[in-house]
């Protein structure tokens, strides 16, 4: 019986994130388990939109909302990828949120994952404090075990 069964891959695109999908894909080969990756897709719009348009810009609000999917959509396809290639099951999610901290450990219990793995992107001292680090807030506040790729 494998230890774990169900492996969430937070994912945002980055070098960083897309070399943890892939050691969440051959974890998953070697156990027999199962991947759900998640880009989390920030809440709102930007600040600068007034109304539907972004100031000074032209862009609007829908086309920034496509944008943004259309670049969920690129990720997810990355790890699906890897996913492919490792041969285990792939699932996808893109939540919407305000926190992507919170949505990735809403998404691990609610899909019944046992394992998440997701980047570290290195930051340190004041920077990872000014920041803040979706990791660390993971690792902070999850049940669930999380494994950290660096």
């Amino acid at each position: 019986m494998a230890m774990y069964k169900h492996i969430l891959a937070p994912t945002d695109g980055s070098r960083r994130s897309r070399k943890a999908i892939r050691a969440a894909a051959r974890l998953a080969r070697t156990l027999g388990a199962r991947i759900t990756a998640i880009y989390v897709v920030p809440e709102g719009v930007p600040t600068l939109f007034s109304g539907e348009k972004l100031f000074g810009s032209g862009v609007l609000g829908r086309e920034y909302k496509e944008l943004i999917r259309s670049q969920a959509e690129k990720v997810l396809a990355v790890a699906e990828g890897e996913a492919k290639t490792a041969g285990v099951a792939f699932s996808s999610v893109r939540p919407v949120a305000r926190e992507p901290w919170q949505a990735i450990i809403r998404a691990a219990r609610s899909r019944h994952c046992d394992l998440i793995v997701m980047a570290s992107h290195g930051r340190s001292g004041l920077r990872a404090l000014a920041l803040g680090s979706e990791t660390t807030k993971v690792l902070a506040h999850s049940k669930i075990p999380v494994l950290v790729c660096r």
